[in-house]
């Protein structure tokens, strides 16, 4: 089991650290879980009041903390606590699923896919014609990449990932299980005789570097040239986006939202969970679109959008307001 005094802690946090405890750290855990060898954070002041009937013998703190850790108890104060604690729990992360062999025998792999220096691939992979893996590339048991596909050096792909064909995925990402990279966007159209015909889609999905793809997410290829993510993007669980969208860097995007086709974001666009974007829309760079928004025409850059449909933020609290004043009256009367 892995254990750590506060000071050894603190040598990796560079933080101040105000009183004192003589119990060996062994995990991270909440506020409101944590045992006596464990350590927590409060990253708002809000859960401050937590501390007292918490039994974490530390707390990674904010700087303007308002209170004292108590008897055989400490604070690591930092500027940003939650910052801070994800290097906490880098320090207790158990490690990754092993390799036994760098290449499973059961894995198929094409004879004109280049395997480069360090990649690892599970069982039951496929890796198709002219696919490339760059180095220390991870792939782990049943991920399929199809034909003239590329994947960047130190990217993990986890299990049940689809990658289609002629979709390039850029270095350092990490791609969650059962991700869908690549499929048919979403095309039809009315014909008299034959009914709802498909649109060919015959681009592509160009990933960039340090991208995070959650599980369950669907990112479709272009009808034509290609669905872009930029460098940085994280995007959550279950989220949908659309053929021909393009997105900037370091944008996010929370579980359950979506993106109908050819929409762009700008850089550092956030996008809240079950967010709706129609298709064609522009969002500006730094625009943040709320929870549960459905957005329906173009954003400035540096908006806050809340509401179905979506409208400035000080106008949507403005309306719910007068909403639920006439909501009172009306009980009254």
């Amino acid at each position: 089991m892995k254990s750590y005094t506060v000071q050894e802690i603190n040598e990796i946090l560079q933080g101040i650290i105000v009183g004192n405890t003589s119990e060996n750290i062994t995990a991270p855990e909440q506020l409101e879980m944590a045992g006596a060898t464990e350590i927590s954070f409060i990253g708002n002041k809000k859960y401050e009041k937590f501390w007292e009937t918490s039994k974490a013998c530390v707390a990674v703190v904010n700087e303007n903390i308002a209170i004292e850790p108590g008897e055989n108890r400490a604070f690591i104060k930092v500027k940003d606590a939650d910052l801070a604690m994800s290097q906490v729990l880098e320090l207790f992360a158990p490690p990754a699923p092993l390799f036994i062999i760098d290449i499973h025998p059961t894995a198929v792999i094409d004879l004109t896919a280049t395997i480069c220096n360090g990649a690892r691939i599970g069982a039951g992979c496929y890796i198709g014609p002219n696919v490339v893996l760059g180095d220390n590339t991870t792939i782990y048991p049943n991920v399929t990449i199809l034909d003239a596909s590329t994947v960047g050096k130190n990217t993990v792909i986890w299990s049940g990932t689809v990658i289609r064909e002629r979709c390039h995925i850029g270095n350092d990402c990490i791609i969650h299980p059962n991700a869908t990279i690549g499929a048919d966007g979403f095309g039809f159209r009315p014909d008299p005789q034959r009914g709802l015909v498909k649109i060919p889609q015959i681009g592509n999905v160009i990933i960039g570097n340090n991208v995070e793809i959650g599980a369950n997410s669907c990112i479709d290829r272009g009808k034509f040239s290609s669905t872009i993510l930029g460098d940085g993007c994280k995007i959550d669980n279950l989220v949908q986006i659309g053929h021909n969208s393009k997105l900037g860097k370091f944008c996010i995007m929370a579980g359950n939202s979506g993106l109908a086709g050819s929409v762009t974001l700008g850089n550092g666009v956030i996008i809240g969970g079950s967010a709706s974007i129609k298709d064609h829309t522009t969002i500006g760079d730094g625009a943040i679109v709320g929870a549960g928004s459905g957005v329906t025409g173009d954003i400035p850059a540096g908006k806050t959008m809340l509401g179905y449909p979506a409208v400035e933020a000080r106008d949507a609290l403005k309306q719910w307001a007068i909403l639920k004043r006439l909501v009172n009256e009306s009980k009254k009367k």
